[in-house]
């Protein structure tokens, strides 16, 4: 009803066939979370250069990454020229290096080919159809603890699916040869714990928390470049997070 079309495409195996060439506009979001290493560095950064081969007309390619590339040992909200690093190493060990590996990839291939490119660092995105902050959700509502790194808070800046949806066209506007790279979170920083806490509250539940490095670390992000190109977030966290709990109980 929306005449969308969709096709199916191997993208570890490199299989574009399905995948029309002759597009204005390329969103990349796919990820490969396997754990398994020639399967993620193919599916993640190899599958990535292709896509941007195949589609090389494209007026704009937006490639989603993660703000799981930076090192963020401090807890200071990241910028883009901060150090990158292997932060999610605990918990998916492929994922944070082949992350990094795809915006190398997708930054090469946008001079060689002179493809238009914004690469966006993700950062905790989430909304009515689930994310990072449902799991956390899911956890309280079992009376399970929600895992915590020991440098706490953990701190991060959640971003609400409708500001995603709506920032892409501005995003895609901002792509640029050599490519352009923003963060992509929301515009209040909040934590693991404050928002397990405020969750539970709505729902007359107390929050437990098991503090363990075998989790990840707070990644708070610097907004600055994405506030420029894209403007500011409109769903507050506490609304955004609230609606999210209202979706999942109903």
């Amino acid at each position: 009803g929306a005449r969308v079309t969709c096709v199916e495409a191997d993208l570890v195996r490199g299989s574009l066939d399905a995948v029309p060439s002759d597009v204005d506009y390329v969103c990349n979001f796919a990820v490969v979370k396997s754990n398994r290493w020639d399967v993620d560095i193919a599916g993640n950064a190899e599958a990535a250069g292709l896509l941007m081969d195949h589609c090389r007309s494209a007026r704009g390619f937006l490639h989603c990454s993660s703000t799981g590339v930076y090192e963020a040992l401090d807890g200071e909200p990241q910028r883009e020229t901060d150090p990158l690093g292997d932060n999610h190493r605990v918990m998916m060990p492929t994922y944070s290096i082949s992350k990094i590996a795809a915006e190398a990839v997708v930054r090469t291939t946008c001079r060689m080919l002179d493809v238009p490119t914004t690469i966006a660092r993700l950062n905790v995105p989430y909304g009515d159809n689930g994310g990072w902050p449902a799991f956390h959700l899911q956890l309280v509502m079992a009376g399970q603890p929600v895992p915590v790194h020991p440098h706490q808070p953990s701190r991060f800046n959640p971003i609400h699916e409708d500001d995603i949806v709506a920032m892409i066209p501005a995003l895609l506007d901002a792509a640029s040869v050599p490519a352009t790279i923003v963060n992509w979170g929301g515009d209040e920083e909040t934590s693991i714990e404050e928002w397990s806490e405020y969750m539970a509250g709505l729902l007359g539940l107390e929050a437990r928390f098991d503090v363990t490095p075998n989790t990840i670390g707070g990644i708070p992000t610097d907004n600055t470049r994405r506030r420029e190109i894209a403007g500011p977030t409109t769903v507050g966290w506490k609304d955004g997070m609230r609606r999210m709990v209202e979706a999942v109980t109903r």
